[in-house]
């Protein structure tokens, strides 16, 4: 465990070390929480999508259209190791 110098500001700066720990890119940001005890806890925020976002992500330019009885088929293959 480490420390941690606050400024006259009140500020204090993370290692980097600890950013990358939290999967922090600069611009990016972190949520604290006020625990018990004078504890905080800090987590990297993670942007909140729509799961329309997610469609088309798999999609390939020329590549094959397929009904979801064929992904269904492929995917019990997949499960009796038939690859």
């Amino acid at each position: 465990m480490g420390t941690l110098t606050v400024t006259a500001k009140g500020q204090v700066t993370l290692r980097r070390d600890l950013l990358q720990h939290l999967g922090v890119q600069p611009g990016e940001k972190v949520a604290v929480e006020k625990l018990p005890g004078g504890r905080i806890e800090v987590k990297a925020t993670r942007p909140a999508g729509k799961i329309s976002d997610a469609f088309g992500f798999l999609k390939r330019e020329g590549g094959p259209t397929l009904s979801i009885e064929e992904i269904n088929e492929i995917a019990a293959d997949g499960w009796a190791g038939k690859r």
